[in-house]
């Protein structure tokens, strides 16, 4: 499994590249998931379902099941979050991994950066950021890609991986 991570503030458009990437990996027939690390709380279920009713109970893990799809909800229950390794062992073995967030973890990365967002660079203090995606002219040794050409980022990561 070939992991690429897009990494970057809030506002700087890592949803919306990941959401441009997906479909032409895909119709190369390639098979992508992605794991996105979230802020502190959010919640993937609906108030009031038995899932919801049965976790609020105090269940550890809710597995929700249907003909369509699967989703298992854990609980930590005050427990340290895992670690971006043991994460990974949940997912099924798939062509490509797209991880949004994890900024550090060691894993390559893209950044994406856009000066609306008035944040920092992340790449001269992670090693691991392979490319910068920005819609400005940066001053930097790494490549810069054109953050609203996701052709040309896709085949970087695609070589990049080693799946081009």
């Amino acid at each position: 499994m070939k992991t690429i991570g897009i990494a970057g503030y809030s506002g700087s458009g890592k949803t919306t590249l990941i959401e441009k990437l997906i479909p032409r990996f895909v119709r190369r027939g390639m098979h992508v998931s992605l794991i996105k690390h979230a802020h502190h709380s959010f919640d993937v279920d609906q108030a009031g379902k038995d899932s919801y009713r049965h976790r609020h109970a105090g269940a550890t893990e809710v597995l929700v099941t249907s003909s369509r799809r699967w989703v298992l909800i854990h609980e930590l229950r005050g427990a340290q979050e895992p670690p971006f390794e043991e994460q990974v062992k949940h997912l099924a073995p798939c062509d490509l991994l797209i991880v949004e967030g994890f900024k550090f973890a060691p894993i390559p990365k893209i950044e994406v950066w856009r000066a609306v967002t008035g944040e920092s660079f992340l790449h001269p203090n992670d090693p691991y950021i392979v490319a910068v995606a920005s819609d400005a002219k940066l001053g930097t040794a790494l490549p810069l890609l054109e953050l609203d050409d996701d052709a040309a980022i896709g085949e970087f990561i695609l070589n990049h991986v080693g799946l081009a």
